[in-house]
């Protein structure tokens, strides 16, 4: 079955500076994948490329395509038609993603109107019949509010709804939890995977939190320095990570079984896009690097069915041995 989205070999380049190095990525319909990695490793300025979204200094090339037709260069009126309609994105802060002078009603109904032809009662009853869905309380008075009268898990809430209204087949989550306490994340994500099962939405979840996206993804894509680094399955990733990288991501990780054990440290930063190291860019930070390491750039291959690993010396330890 062809993919729903297929990335592959996507570049983005800043001011003739590389940030992104070849990604390739495809998501199924239905299908939770999860991006993790460091800040700056190029998380969500993938998302932006592919939607067209980055400033027009921004020099992007490779390819990507919605069920066989290619966006990436796109006419204007062509990506309009995607965005929000096809695939909708949850911005990092989604106080700023709302306009604060306009009411919550005045706001659905526009998305309303543009990608389903809503007006009138009509959107304002699917604004209404929205704001239930995901859980705001007193939906019809508040449809008047504005978003500073809202707290920050209801502002997330609206703009779940915003993203729901144009009916996506693929919702981008970038930290849809940040900032928000335990309660009302684990509320968001109940609410992001229910409403995924309902609609058979695929979904990326990009996220510094690894837990959540160990239970709340089918795969995951390990990103580091602007290139994918390791691809697996969630359940086979965070019981066996064969990248170093991805060792030293996850044996950060606090135990949730309560064997008591040193929680592993990585080295270093993640390096300066305008001063990558020669070679694997992580193997400055790597305990595992030989000289081979330094000479190429090694390339994302499989490693078996369901597995691809971007290392020459990929290593099957446990984490608590990968740490010692």
């Amino acid at each position: 079955m062809a993919p729903l989205v297929s990335i592959s070999g996507l570049k983005v380049a800043f001011d003739g500076t590389p940030v992104l190095h070849g990604i390739d990525l495809d998501i199924s319909t239905g299908e939770a994948i999860g991006l993790v990695g460091e800040s700056g490793s190029g998380k969500s300025v993938t998302w932006l490329a592919a939607l067209g979204l980055l400033p027009g200094k921004a020099k992007v090339s490779g390819s990507v395509q919605l069920e066989g037709r290619e966006l990436l260069g796109a006419a204007g009126a062509v990506l309009d038609r995607v965005r929000g309609r096809r695939v909708a994105m949850i911005f990092q802060d989604p106080a700023s993603a709302l306009n604060p002078v306009l009411t919550i009603r005045r706001q659905l109904c526009e998305s309303l109107g543009l990608h389903r032809g809503l007006r009138g009662e009509a959107a304002r009853a699917e604004a209404l019949r929205l704001l239930d869905l995901v859980g705001i309380p007193d939906a019809s008075r508040r449809l008047s509010a504005y978003p500073h009268e809202f707290s920050g898990g209801q502002v997330q809430r609206i703009m779940i709804a915003m993203a729901l209204a144009g009916q996506p087949d693929l919702l981008i989550a970038d930290e849809p939890t940040t900032a928000l306490d335990a309660t009302i994340q684990a509320q968001i994500l109940d609410l992001l995977s229910a409403i995924r099962r309902e609609f058979n939405m695929a979904m990326v979840l990009i996220s510094h939190d690894l837990g959540v996206v160990a239970e709340n993804c089918d795969r995951v894509a390990v990103m580091y320095a602007g290139r994918i680094v390791e691809q697996a399955p969630a359940s086979r990733l965070f019981d066996d990570p064969w990248h170093p990288y991805a060792q030293g991501l996850i044996g950060a990780l606090p135990p949730l079984d309560g064997v008591r054990r040193r929680l592993q440290a990585i080295p270093g930063t993640v390096p300066d896009p305008r001063a990558l190291p020669s070679g694997c860019a992580f193997a400055p930070r790597c305990n595992f690097a030989g000289d081979g390491c330094h000479a190429g750039v090694p390339p994302l291959a499989p490693c078996d069915d369901d597995r691809a690993v971007a290392c020459l010396r990929p290593q099957r330890l446990p984490v608590e041995l990968a740490a010692e």
